[in-house]
Formats: structure tokens, C-alpha cells, sequence
């Protein structure tokens, strides 16, 4: 038996829907697909296809070999790809999701030196917090930060995200400098919308309100309103310091309590299993990789 067509032939025949469309994409009878899909069950020793007249349905085995036989199948066309095109210049319309705040600070010196190495590709940037389908929205890239769950989607990690508790000189001196999570039961928080924290971390209590006694807090879905409002000296912020830290080492803000530091968050390229991942998609990839440094620009001195 060779396992590559049988795998092709059991990845056809789900995605088509029936042996014989599977057939027709494959260019061959549905006698031989069927063949291969049989002799493929009899190799793992599992049923991987319910029958009937009509439709075939997925058992739970089927589900999680298909799931992995396509990644391997992509694999395989994108190393036979690789070698076929190493010539190949990455070309067409790039398009890339990525948060608001961390686009407009960090994203122009990474998107115009690109460019300059693959000027055939073009960049369409699309800045939203939300969490985009990429699939669905027809994106080629989504840059995204947090602690990532599993999911049919790949990602890379590309940097470190630490956040950091901090506020202005001004503010302290007129509200004093907290020492403990608890001391900041009467301070004014500037509430990001999206914070999400271990609900056992010392700082969770504070930032999620409960005990919080002073209602005159900020909130909103955007980390660099919320760090000019704490220049400002309208109270203490946790954000990352891909947006507070040059403020930070101007001065302006000031960090604290940094012994309860959260875990650090990362930032990703997500992008979707491709039966043949697109030049373009692969070079940016490679070229984003490392591009900010670990630990990344904005966190190093100076």
C-alpha cells in the first residue's frame, strides 16, 4: 500500500463528500479510492468512515486522523513546493490582521523593511483587537497577543509580552506609591476591556473590581489612551510595555509593585493550515522571525 495515496485518497473523500467526487479531484475511479481508504482502515486497525448509500460520515478516530493527515499532506506540498520554487520571488497582496496599539508603534519598520527585500509583494493591514476568522475574512497573517489555546490554526511565537503596573510621578506624589496588592483598594484604575489575568494572581481582585471603592475609574479598548490618561496622572494602568515603556523610560510613568508582575503574555503569527502555503506568506513568516528580538527593542535600556 502506498500510505501517501491512501492518505491523499481518505483526505479527498471527506473534503468532497463522496467516493466519487473524491475521484474526479483525485483524477482516478472510485473503485480505487475506495480500495485505498479500506486498505489505509486495515493499516491502523481502525474505521476511519461510517458508509451508506448516500454520504459518508467521520468516526471520532476518522476525525483526528484527518485533522493530522491533512497538516502532513500540506507538509509534504509545501517541502516539494520549497524545492521546486527556490527561485521563485514572493509576490501578490499580503494581508495581515494585527492590534491596534502594537501595528502603529511597531509595525511600519517591520512592513517597510519587508518590502524592501520582497518588492514584489503588497501590504494590505488591517488594524482590529478583535479576534478575526482568518479563514473567513480571507486573511493570509493575524498577529495576535495573549496566551494562545489550541485550534486548527498555526502559530509562531515571535516575542515576549510582559506587562507592567504603573503610574505618573505626579499621581503617586499626590496618592502615594502602593507597596501591596492591597494597598490598591482606593487608587483609580484605567481599565483595559480585554485584560484577561489568572484569577489567582495577587493583582486579579483590584483589576477586576471587586473591593475597588473608588467608582470614578476609566475604562476602554485601547492601550495607548489608557497610557496617555496615566501621564496624565488619572491613575495607575497595567499594560504592556510595548506601549508604556518608552514613557517608562522617560520618566513619565513610573513602575510598581513589580515582585506581582504577571506572567508575560506573547505575540504570534497565526495563520491557517495551506495545502501549499504561498510564497508571500512563507517569506514574511521568515522575516518577521527574530525581528524584534528576545527580549524584543522595547524592553531592552536605553
Amino acid at each position: 500500500m502506498d500510505r501517501i495515496e491512501a492518505m491523499r485518497a481518505f483526505v479527498a473523500v471527506v473534503n468532497e463528500g463522496t467516493f466519487t467526487r473524491a475521484a474526479d479531484r483525485l483524477d482516478t475511479s472510485p473503485q480505487l479510492v475506495s480500495k485505498y481508504v479500506s486498505q489505509l482502515e486495515a493499516h491502523l486497525g481502525v474505521r476511519l468512515l461510517n458508509r451508506t448509500t448516500r454520504r459518508t460520515h467521520l468516526t471520532e478516530a476518522g476525525t483526528h486522523y484527518h485533522q493530522r493527515a491533512q497538516q502532513v499532506l500540506a507538509d509534504i506540498d509545501d517541502m516539494e513546493n520549497q524545492l521546486g520554487n527556490l527561485q521563485t520571488q514572493a509576490q501578490g497582496l499580503l494581508r495581515i490582521s494585527a492590534p491596534v496599539s502594537f501595528a502603529i508603534r511597531h509595525m511600519a519598520p517591520l512592513l517597510s523593511e519587508f518590502q524592501k527585500t520582497h518588492p514584489a509583494v503588497g501590504i494590505d493591514l488591517q488594524l482590529n483587537d478583535r479576534k478575526v476568522d482568518i479563514v473567513e475574512e480571507g486573511f493570509d497573517i493575524a498577529l495576535r497577543i495573549g496566551q494562545l489555546k489550541s485550534s486548527s490554526l498555526i502559530a509562531k511565537r515571535l516575542a515576549p509580552v510582559r506587562l507592567v503596573l504603573c503610574a505618573s510621578p505626579a499621581y503617586l506624589e499626590q496618592h502615594g506609591t502602593p507597596r501591596h496588592p492591597r494597598d490598591l483598594t482606593h487608587h483609580r484604575f484605567l481599565r483595559y476591556s480585554y485584560m484577561n489575568m489568572d484569577p489567582g494572581h495577587p493583582l486579579q481582585k483590584w483589576l477586576h473590581g471587586r473591593g475597588h471603592q473608588n467608582s470614578g475609574e476609566m475604562i476602554s479598548n485601547n492601550g495607548d489612551v489608557l497610557v496617555e490618561a496615566a501621564i496624565a496622572g488619572s491613575g495607575i494602568v497595567l499594560q504592556p510595555t510595548f506601549i508604556a515603556g518608552e514613557a517608562i523610560k522617560e520618566g513619565k510613568l513610573e513602575i510598581l509593585l513589580p515582585e506581582y508582575e504577571p506572567e508575560p503574555l506573547a505575540l504570534y503569527a497565526v495563520y491557517a493550515h495551506r495545502q501549499l502555503l504561498a510564497s508571500k506568506v512563507r517569506s514574511f513568516i521568515d522575516f518577521i522571525d527574530g525581528f524584534f528580538g528576545d527580549p524584543p527593542y522595547w524592553d531592552k535600556p536605553g
